[in-house]
């Protein structure tokens, strides 16, 4: 085991400490923006650690991400409650991106033509 294991271990309980009031409290409004990505993240950390043999880490990770998840689903400012949320929220970005891309493509800015300077 490595001591960089229990720190990142230790990081984790912290933020789990830290999150658990915002699950009790049943007022508590977190934006899809916020919870959704740091879920995601604790997830893809999760996995990492779990990669270069950190099982600690992992496990700590882990458990953030099932906090985001449930702070996600029971915390957002929306009237869905549950993982709905969460798929609402990736389907709100993919229509976005899609948005953006296609406002992009259709954009005049997009088809300047330049001119050959003079030497």
């Amino acid at each position: 085991m490595m001591w960089q294991d229990l720190v990142f271990l230790a990081g984790s309980t912290l933020s789990i400490v830290f999150l658990a009031p915002t699950i009790r409290n049943a007022t508590a409004r977190v934006p899809l923006g916020s919870s959704v990505p740091s879920m995601t993240i604790g997830a893809i950390y999760a996995v990492t650690y779990a990669t270069m043999g950190m099982t600690f880490s992992a496990a700590g990770s882990i458990g953030v991400a099932v906090m985001w998840s449930l702070i996600a689903s029971y915390r957002a400012p929306g009237e869905e409650t549950g993982l709905r949320n969460i798929a609402y929220f990736y389907a709100g970005q993919l229509r976005r991106g899609k948005r953006l891309a296609s406002d992009a493509v259709d954009s005049n800015d997009a088809r300047i033509d330049y001119e050959q300077s003079a030497d």
